[in-house]
């Protein structure tokens, strides 16, 4: 049980890395933009189309692309291509995890 405290002790006090600061930092940003919670959370319950994503949503394909052009290359979303059509998913389960709790949280205030 000793053995569990010391390490939540050294992982807490361990110095960040400013990679990792940056990418703590855009993840935060990405989820402090309103339309990229609507795509994540509609993403967290199935695969989209950019076309599916704009329609469920009400947002033009050119919001769409963007928002995901930016969700992906901070790795929280992936594609796979079917013809001529590429599909959305979500690509991160940490950051699903933590979405999804702040979603619980904010709905029972």
């Amino acid at each position: 049980m000793g053995d569990n405290k010391e390490q939540k002790e050294i992982y807490y006090k361990k110095d960040l890395d400013e990679e990792t600061l940056f990418v703590i930092s855009e993840t935060f940003k990405a989820l402090g933009d309103p339309t990229r919670i609507r795509i994540l959370n509609l993403l967290f319950h199935k695969e989209l189309s950019v076309n599916g994503i704009a329609d469920a949503l009400e947002l033009k394909q050119t919001t769409v692309s963007h928002q995901l052009r930016f969700l992906k290359n901070l790795h929280l979303v992936k594609f796979r291509r079917e013809g001529t059509t590429l599909y959305y998913s979500h690509d991160d389960e940490h950051v699903m995890h933590m979405l999804r709790q702040t979603v619980d949280h904010a709905c029972h205030h």
